[in-house]
């Protein structure tokens, strides 16, 4: 489902010179198969799920999902595929303040061919315990339920790989279980495939698969440093 193959991404210093970030020869996540990515802070671990969401582009090598090479379309068309084809679980929620738990949820289907399905979304957030917030804003919520709306959000178009990057990060302990739950339960009933970082021993603990992203990156620790944000999150 997911395969990448000789990834290589840098960015540029203020002096011009280049700050190595990743080099990965082949990494591939099965359809269906749920994983974990650990790794030091500053590794790259947010570059990579950004590459493979085709929201940064890599400088060179394959990111091939569902059998397409996301690195051969235009922005606009990295746009789309993001759109009908993954799930993007943020650090920070990305959430519209000025629309509801249910609209947020709903604004994730609006650039795919199927469309909206309120029937899907209401369900989505009452399988993360939202079902009475379905009107709230998120200045009404509290973060840990802002990032359960954005994770109801990320599952809306049954996309074929979904991206977490510390889903529990900013969720109170009694509902983290309930986040990853979710996720690996609809990941499991609809085949897709999940990638996850997170630094919650408790969390990788529940993954038989658990990468290290120092393991699978070539750029040595002592010159990965720590490279400029990116869209949707910073890099870790």
């Amino acid at each position: 489902m997911l395969r990448l193959q000789n990834i290589r991404k840098a960015y540029v210093e203020p002096d011009g010179s280049q700050l190595p970030i990743l080099e990965i020869p082949e990494f591939h996540v099965a359809a269906g198969e749920q994983m974990v990515l650990v790794g030091r802070s500053g590794s790259g671990k947010t570059t990579l799920l950004q590459i493979i969401a085709g929201i940064s582009r890599p400088d060179s090598g394959l990111v091939q999902i569902a059998g397409l090479d996301i690195t051969q379309l235009s922005e606009a068309g990295r746009d789309r595929f993001r759109a009908e084809r993954i799930g993007y679980v943020f650090q920070t929620f990305n959430l519209l303040p000025a629309f509801s738990a249910l609209e947020n949820v709903l604004l994730g289907m609006t650039f795919t061919r199927t469309g909206r399905d309120a029937t899907r979304s209401e369900d989505l957030l009452k399988r993360v315990g939202l079902g009475h917030r379905l009107t709230h804003r998120p200045t009404a919520l509290s973060v840990g339920e802002q990032q359960r709306v954005a994770v109801a959000r990320a599952l809306a178009n049954s996309p074929k790989v979904l991206l977490a990057d510390e889903p529990t990060a900013n969720v109170d302990t009694a509902n983290q279980q309930q986040i990853i739950d979710l996720l690996r339960e609809t990941c499991a009933e609809e085949k897709i495939a999940l990638v996850m970082v997170t630094h919650t021993q408790e969390v990788t603990s529940q993954f038989d698969r658990v990468d290290r992203l120092a393991e699978i990156n070539q750029v040595r620790p002592s010159v990965t440093g720590t490279a400029p944000t990116e869209a949707g999150g910073s890099l870790s």
